[in-house]
């Protein structure tokens, strides 16, 4: 599903138009994204959480020279399934 088709849906399930369903989606979005970056982490209930896991430095290999390389740590962003969604997956 691309952020249009989603945008369509919530839309219609909301009863508003493409435009408030576009904002809302955007809006929704943006303060994941803000909470991420400020290292704290945004939980809804049922569905999941979002928050940033720390990824440790590593030794990788360059695939077109074959060269071993250092990997720098970074922090990353994840995703964990909560109760709900996992059980609407199964079913």
């Amino acid at each position: 599903m691309t952020k249009s088709e989603f945008v369509d849906q919530v839309a219609a399930q909301a009863g508003l138009d493409r435009k408030q369903a576009a904002d809302a989606v955007d809006a929704v979005l943006a303060v994941v994204e803000n909470a991420l970056a400020q290292g704290g982490e945004v939980t809804l209930t049922g569905f999941g959480k979002f928050h940033v896991a720390e990824r440790g430095a590593r030794q990788g290999v360059n695939p077109r020279t074959g060269e071993s390389m250092q990997i720098a740590a970074t922090s990353v962003p994840r995703f964990t399934a909560g109760s709900s969604l996992k059980k609407a997956v199964r079913s």
